[in-house]
């Protein structure tokens, strides 16, 4: 059965595994040893922390095959960004030129540093290995987070953003990164990647252009992917599009990739999941669910069939998947159809 829980410090390995699987462009994962056992800890020590309002706290969790123990994918909550580490996006606006006695008009877009998503719940760190991209499990590895965030709205903030991967090629070569680089950066796109994941943020306030950049000043390459996204992250972009995530204007400063928001309450799964109390037995139905429980700790989530009692509030599982779940008869947990 795959299962999705929280991360522990036994799966170090398989992180490290998936750091380097990930490739360029997945910051919060950098290979780095130090780094990701920091990420470990800090997860751990969110997931057993009490909680009234978002802070530092860093929800991560892996999707595992239990037939054969491996880890095959990772999926992540950030509480509240910006509050240790400045956050950083590029704003899209526009600058008018215009003469009334001339007959001129000219609109022409601009790129100004912002750090307006502070404080804003961010999903991330969404990997999972090419074996295991079938039968909706990229589905179940996004939504499921949704369903934790709608079961402890005290963790998170009413705002929650999502940066998507923009464009690069498979040797980490970044259009819109060259054209920083040339004029202000002087170190490739990897090098600048990797020194954010590790948390070496100081050069972005020392080295980027203090004021709005004209659009129309870059090359035409940089132009043509600003708000664009990498190739394999279109369908990840096109779920949360159908979660009721949209683009505001806000890209990434080194890859020009777009941020989507959403309400907490406007997500779909947030605000369609409901809940039920257990019934073991015998499933009935074919209709998949994403189920979990409402630990937070001891949090699991399931992609099963079930036969869902809506009028009477219960949910029909079998012994499996209550195993699974760590869930008992009457006990309650959350579930929406995937």
């Amino acid at each position: 059965m795959i299962i999705i829980r929280p991360i522990q410090n036994s799966d170090y390995e398989s992180l490290h595994r998936i750091a380097v699987e990930s490739g360029h462009g997945f910051t919060s994962l950098p290979v780095n040893e130090e780094l990701l056992r920091k990420r470990i800890s800090r997860a751990e020590t969110s997931f057993t922390k009490e909680v009234t309002q978002p802070g530092d706290e860093g929800y991560l969790f892996v999707m595992e095959d239990t037939e054969t123990g491996k880890v095959v994918g990772t999926s992540g909550i950030e509480a509240a960004v910006g509050l240790d580490d400045a956050f950083y996006h590029y704003h899209l606006g526009k600058v008018v030129h215009s003469s009334r006695e001339l007959g001129i008009y000219n609109t022409v877009e601009t790129l100004a540093l912002c750090n307006d998503y502070t404080g804003a719940s961010e999903i991330c760190t969404l990997f999972l290995g090419e074996d295991y991209r079938k039968n909706n499990n990229g589905r179940f590895l996004s939504r499921f987070r949704f369903l934790f965030i709608a079961e402890h709205t005290e963790r998170f903030s009413e705002t929650v953003i999502a940066e998507m991967r923009g464009v690069s090629d498979d040797h980490g070569r970044s259009p819109f990164w060259d054209w920083l680089e040339e004029h202000f950066f002087s170190m490739d796109f990897p090098t600048a990647d990797y020194l954010t994941g590790i948390g070496k943020k100081e050069f972005i306030a020392e080295l980027m252009p203090k004021y709005p950049i004209y659009v129309n000043l870059l090359s035409d390459e940089a132009q043509k992917v600003i708000n664009k996204v990498h190739t394999k992250t279109v369908p990840a972009l096109r779920l949360l599009e159908a979660e009721g995530f949209a683009r505001r204007g806000y890209v990434d400063i080194f890859d020009g990739g777009p941020t989507v928001e959403a309400t907490r309450e406007s997500i779909k799964s947030v605000r369609e999941s409901s809940k039920c109390q257990v019934v073991i037995g015998e499933v009935s139905d074919t209709e998949n669910y994403i189920i979990c429980n409402t630990k937070v700790e001891q949090f699991r989530a399931v992609l099963v069939t079930a036969s869902l009692r809506a009028t009477a509030d219960q949910v029909v599982i079998s012994q499996e998947a209550a195993d699974a779940l760590q869930v008992s008869e009457g006990d309650w947990i959350r579930l929406i159809a995937n």
